[in-house]
């Protein structure tokens, strides 16, 4: 039996990701709503990000039609994450990035590893 997890080494997951999904819309007391943010369970862990190339987009999502992609990220198999949830990247000292989840992959199906096709927001 392997140690070495199917995504890679552990050792390469060297980013602190705090996982988010749309929430509750509230009211901005303008008489409209905002959206707000529910942190997923559990809310963080450790994944490999790194910067997409189109060899990776075709090898992970096949002939699916993506947005624009800008990262690949590779975490432990956690049953929450969609498209829907945003990835914040702690990138101390920098300001955490913004990663928006725009593809789920779940390779051979074993629930073991995630690999996410991301695009970054910018504010």
């Amino acid at each position: 039996m392997s140690l070495i997890a199917p995504g890679g080494s552990i050792a390469r997951r060297q980013k602190r990701l705090l996982l988010t999904a749309p929430g509750p819309a509230v009211p901005d007391g303008d008489g409209g709503y905002t959206q707000t943010e529910t942190p997923l369970d559990p809310p963080a862990l450790f994944g490999h990000v790194r910067p997409a190339s189109v060899r990776d987009m075709e090898r992970i999502a096949g002939a699916t039609t993506l947005p624009t992609a800008s990262h690949l990220v590779t975490v432990p198999y956690h049953p929450q994450i969609t498209t829907e949830t945003v990835i914040h990247l702690e990138d101390h000292p920098k300001p955490a990035r913004l990663l928006k989840v725009v593809y789920v992959g779940n390779p051979d199906e074993r629930n073991a590893d995630l690999e996410l096709i991301c695009a970054e927001q910018v504010n």
